[in-house]
């Protein structure tokens, strides 16, 4: 008896490898690694790639191309952020270095999640001692390919 292919519908709960690459190449990519286990729905994936997966089967592989924008927003330049040193102590650990192109995560207000900023300038003088941070997804504003293999859908 065989048993009647699962297709993803929104709110599915999923076991996938997938990819998110951008015009600089992979930001994530899970294929030479566990494949991710994620509920539809819950923020894991922006909603424009989740839409890409509704009515996929199980087994199946696609690769989808969202233009500029589409996957992530458009950037926006008030995301990009001085953070003074006295929060980032009163944050995190008060020995922490920053370097450009590194990626710190922040808690949210409630405490109950977090969100990541990439540092762009480390700098003291009119901003004080502070580290500038952008805190756009790094696909924003951006074409992005997006490969995937449904491998369970439960």
């Amino acid at each position: 008896m065989s048993s009647k292919p699962s297709y993803v519908e929104p709110g599915s709960f999923l076991t996938l490898h997938y990819r998110l690459a951008g015009p600089s190449g992979d930001i994530i990519n899970t294929f030479n690694d566990k494949p991710a286990t994620l509920s539809l729905g819950t923020g894991a994936l922006s909603p424009a790639v989740e839409q890409c997966l509704i009515g996929m089967q199980e087994g199946s592989r696609a690769v989808f191309d969202l233009p500029a924008g589409a996957a992530f927003g458009e950037r926006k330049e008030d995301m990009v952020q001085w953070v003074a040193r006295k929060l980032l102590d009163r944050l995190g650990d008060k020995a922490a270095t920053y370097e450009v192109g590194d990626v710190a995560r922040f808690p949210t207000p409630d405490g109950q999640g977090s969100y990541a900023g990439a540092v762009v300038r480390v700098g003291h003088g009119a901003h004080g001692d502070g580290v500038l941070f952008d805190f756009n997804h790094p696909l924003a504003g951006q074409p992005v390919a997006f490969e995937v293999h449904v491998i369970g859908v439960l």
